[in-house]
């Protein structure tokens, strides 16, 4: 492959990511609170770039309808659910059976016993 082809290849790649990329973070953002499920942080106005779509199999392609492999996740904890399972094994990183640990945490958990329904 020369330059040229190498280079037409590489910008439908990033063309291609960028879409598929805009369509389902737009859908996340639709159906999830604009919180960190790993932190906790609220955001909202330009700090929603910080605000990112984690899938929680690793499969940028599984993007069901109703956003069950997504979590929002900051910048900063994205990163760090990443960078933890790819030192998993490598003797820091602890391998990871079952859910992530970022899955683990909902901070609407106890909003229900928050609520009570009105009387009648």
């Amino acid at each position: 492959m020369d330059a040229a082809q190498r280079e037409r290849v590489l910008a439908e790649l990033h063309r291609e990511t960028a879409a598929r990329m805009k369509g389902y973070r737009e859908r996340a953002l639709k159906l999830l609170p604009h919180v960190c499920a790993s932190c906790g942080r609220e955001f909202s106005g330009v700090k929603m770039k910080q605000l990112t779509v984690h899938h929680k199999d690793h499969n940028h392609d599984n993007n069901p309808p109703d956003g069950s492999n997504w979590e929002l996740l900051c910048i900063y904890c994205h990163d760090h659910e990443h960078e933890k399972n790819a030192m998993a094994g490598h003797g820091g990183g602890a391998t990871q059976d079952g859910p992530a640990p970022s899955t683990l945490f909902n901070p609407f958990d106890k909003l229900d016993g928050l609520i009570t329904p009105p009387e009648g």
